[in-house]
């Protein structure tokens, strides 16, 4: 009985033990069962990230771009300011919008502090300087677009204030926006002593500050762009006059880091398009700058531009009649 009794007790002892291996067996297969899938569901995403970012350096390759930063003056109207709706406008940057609805891209307006522009290009905060900027002197510094405005550096002063010549500035307060193509001008050689007669070359940051100080007396004259001048003029009315006498003359174009040729060669394209379909004359004509304008459909130089070709070619007309003339004396 006793015997019977311990075998019966073992046969139990092992059914259980038999039936914990099993349990643990089917746990064990279980655990990696899961844990093979989880690897799985870890790879695919990996590969999908993967895949993503194999795809935005193929679109970078490809030259594809989703937006378009453009860094400019927002004080330096018709070219780019405020409007009384808080919406950035002007010439320029409607401009870029129509360049931007050809392409697909989405305009972003950046103002920047005019003295800092070249930080904000080269840093790649901005894709380019399209606001009124002038590339002369300043060809090895940026990759510039055509030239698209004839512009003039011009003197404004108060209209009684006996200022009607570039000499009766001897003596004055003169201002200029800082890091402007004018305080580049009175800051040459060209213009030294002229610069020198002044009583003080005072720099602001934006245009409508100084003419806040020239109507105030704080400053006599201010030298600037003959764009902004005209729209200045124009809308705070009488009691200011632009001298007839400009300081120089020169031409806007879009600038582009040092460089940047296939993002120039893009916009360039679209520029040109727009000078096409007529959207560019209709904007100059919209902002008050239709005579300041140089880039026709039919590819045709600017008045500037033909005035400048005249003198030579009148010398190499000379010279051809004056070689003509020594080989008949020959």
């Amino acid at each position: 009985m006793m015997k019977k009794l311990t075998a019966l007790l073992l046969a139990a002892c092992l059914m259980a033990g038999l039936t914990a291996c099993s349990q643990s067996d089917s746990a064990e297969d279980t655990g990696s069962a899961d844990a093979q899938e989880t690897e799985t569901a870890g790879e695919a995403e990996d590969a999908a990230a993967e895949d993503t970012a194999a795809e935005d350096a193929a679109a970078e390759d490809a030259g594809e771009r989703t937006t378009f930063t453009v860094g400019f003056d927002a004080e330096y109207p018709p070219y780019g300011y405020m409007d009384e709706n808080g919406d950035y406008v002007g010439f320029d940057l409607d401009l870029a919008q129509a360049v931007c609805d050809l392409r697909g891209w989405e305009l972003i307006k950046t103002p920047i502090n005019w003295d800092t522009k070249d930080m904000e290009l080269n840093s790649g905060n901005i894709d380019c300087i399209w606001n009124g900027f002038t590339m002369n002197g300043r060809e090895g510094e940026y990759t510039f677009s055509v030239p698209y405005v004839d512009n003039r550096q011009v003197i404004v002063a108060g209209e009684d204030s006996g200022i009607n010549a570039l000499e009766d500035l001897a003596g004055k307060i003169v201002g200029v926006q800082t890091a402007s193509a004018a305080l580049d001008v009175l800051q040459g050689e060209d213009y030294a002593d002229l610069t020198s007669s002044f009583a003080a070359l005072q720099e602001f940051g934006d245009y409508n500050n100084a003419f806040v100080e020239l109507q105030a007396g704080a400053i006599d004259a201010i030298a600037m762009d003959i764009g902004v001048a005209q729209y200045q003029l124009e809308s705070r009315g009488e009691g200011f006059k632009m001298l007839d006498e400009p300081l120089n003359s020169e031409q806007y174009a879009i600038a582009f880091k040092l460089g940047n040729e296939e993002l120039k060669d893009q916009v360039e394209e679209s520029l040109m398009e727009l000078v096409a379909d007529g959207t560019f004359q209709s904007l100059a004509e919209e902002y008050g700058i239709a005579e300041y304008v140089c880039l026709t459909a039919d590819g045709e130089a600017s008045a500037e531009e033909a005035a400048a070709e005249e003198p030579a070619e009148e010398e190499a007309a000379e010279d051809a009649a004056a070689v003509e003339s020594a080989e008949e004396a020959e």
